[in-house]
């Protein structure tokens, strides 16, 4: 079929060039949300009379066709983009009539709608897939609230915490990728169409009409910024990045658990691969590949940002190339977020092998500080000194775990410091051992958000609520738009009854 758009050329386009230009798996994401922006369209400009309504009945009714047909019944590959494709298919269809449902409008503003659209739909998916893990955290963290293990700083053992506590963690990190998604949805659902080529149109049309049957909240009002930005493709790449690098932390913990120097957790069977040699091994490739694709977002993110740097107003053909990436981000965030949510729901925890470690690496001198502080009054850098000075000498003592010696030798030590005993000013041999009892020590990291059992209750509570009250947001927010879309098919249904 002849190119609707070449009349100004004399030539047919280059194969090569053809070839060059196409992004086949970016119109195939935003076919069916090609269809609506052009419903919507037509329904717009029937009301404005600016076509007739049997013309619009026509076009409609060609492009539910086009809808039902599917993608699949389309050689994407003949045209410029799916744009031009649909509207060739309408033409085809109707002929001459069919060449007035482009009235009013540029590809420029179709295209960056179509984008809106299609990426409202899979920001609310993304959104629910951090929920759903959100909820199996919970649940984890619900279920081993009374395991106990090394806290790490600099990878090195620092005090026992719970487990439960660790991986509330990890919610809040979460939970604030869902709150980013969240504020950007406000500023993504807004819509361009209407907006031409860049300069507006002459024709009366109704942009807000177009914007409410889409779904969208209101209008990017300035015409030229409306078709020239993708500072919306940036942002939702970077939260899908920030997502992915938040994953590969956890990725790359759950890989050191599941080794044989931590033996922390199992991973699932279904969730390993073995070795084509090396019959015995049982690797964590599922957690490997989530570790390395958040470099591939790394390298979306730069790549779609140098894409966008100095391009000039308006539109440029620059602004096709990013759309890759931001499929490309998002594919690769859903089936991992999916993914993960299944490992973490499935894990063998060892809890046996977690509490014995806790009390290893002199994990409660910290708490012998404070406890130190507390009943003597000095200062606590002094018992900061005189615990870092028996810190040396700490797994000779443990070995046999006699309470006294170690509190008589801790009096040794501040005698050299201070010129005193510690026992002489408060300190006695009970205090020492509950300090040294990683459970006890637990249980007095009271203050809020600290990994006492009552406050990590306190916190799974919490959470329970801020879940269920962000599930409410998402409901809401994939509602409305459903709500809107359908009034949008029940016009186009109605077509043809007025």
């Amino acid at each position: 079929m002849k190119d609707i758009l070449r009349s100004r050329l004399n030539e047919d386009e280059d194969e090569l060039f053809k070839e060059y230009t196409l992004s086949p798996d970016v119109d195939k994401w935003i076919f069916d949300a090609d269809i609506y922006v052009d419903l919507a369209h037509v329904i717009m400009l029937g009301e404005c009379k600016i076509i007739s309504l049997e013309e619009r009945d026509k076009i409609i009714k060609a492009l539910l066709e086009v809808k039902d047909e599917g993608i699949e019944r389309i050689a994407i590959e003949d045209y410029e983009d799916v744009h031009v494709a649909i509207e060739s298919k309408i033409i085809e269809k109707l002929g001459g009539v069919g060449g007035k449902m482009h009235t009013a409008r540029s590809r420029n503003d179709e295209v960056a709608t179509c984008l809106r659209f299609k990426s409202r739909e899979e920001l609310i998916d993304i959104m629910q897939l951090i929920l759903d893990l959100l909820r199996t955290i919970l649940n984890f963290s619900r279920e081993n609230i009374d395991v106990i293990m090394p806290g790490y700083t600099h990878m090195q053992h620092a005090q026992p915490v719970l487990l439960s506590h660790h991986y509330l963690a990890h919610y809040d990190v979460f939970k604030r990728d869902f709150d980013r998604l969240s504020d950007f949805y406000k500023r993504l659902n807004l819509s361009p169409l209407g907006s031409a080529a860049f300069a507006g149109t002459g024709f009366k049309i109704d942009r807000e009409r177009t914007a409410y049957l889409l779904g969208f909240d209101g209008l990017v009002e300035n015409s030229m910024d409306a078709v020239s930005t993708r500072d919306f493709v940036l942002e939702m790449i970077f939260d899908i990045t920030l997502i992915m690098i938040n994953v590969s932390r956890m990725a790359e913990e759950l890989i050191l658990w599941s080794t044989s120097e931590f033996n922390f957790i199992e991973l699932d069977d279904s969730f390993a691969s073995t070795s084509s040699i090396m019959p015995q091994k049982k690797n964590p490739d599922s957690l490997e590949l989530m570790r390395s694709r958040s470099g591939s977002l790394i390298g979306y993110l730069t790549a779609a940002l140098s894409i966008c740097k100095a391009i000039p107003f308006s539109y440029n053909l620059d602004n096709q190339e990013v759309s890759v990436h931001l499929l490309m981000s998002i594919q690769i965030v859903k089936i991992t977020l999916k993914l993960l949510n299944r490992i973490i729901d499935t894990l063998t925890v060892h809890k046996d092998v977690m509490m014995e470690e806790s009390d290893k690496g002199f994990t409660t001198a910290t708490e012998l500080a404070d406890i130190i502080t507390i009943k003597t009054k000095i200062p606590f850098r002094v018992a900061h000194s005189i615990i870092g000075e028996f810190a040396k000498e700490y797994d000779m003592y443990k070995e046999f775990y006699d309470i006294k010696k170690i509190t008589d030798r801790l009096d040794g030590i501040s005698i050299t410091k201070i010129g005193k005993k510690l026992s002489d000013l408060g300190l006695t041999i009970e205090d020492v051992e509950n300090a040294l009892n990683p459970s006890k020590n637990i249980e007095r990291r009271i203050s809020i958000g600290g990994t006492s059992h009552l406050e990590v209750k306190k916190m799974i509570e919490k959470r329970e609520t801020i879940s269920k009250n962000a599930e409410t947001e998402v409901s809401g927010l994939a509602n409305r738009v459903k709500e809107r879309i359908n009034e949008l098919l029940a016009l186009c249904n109605d077509v043809g009854k007025e």
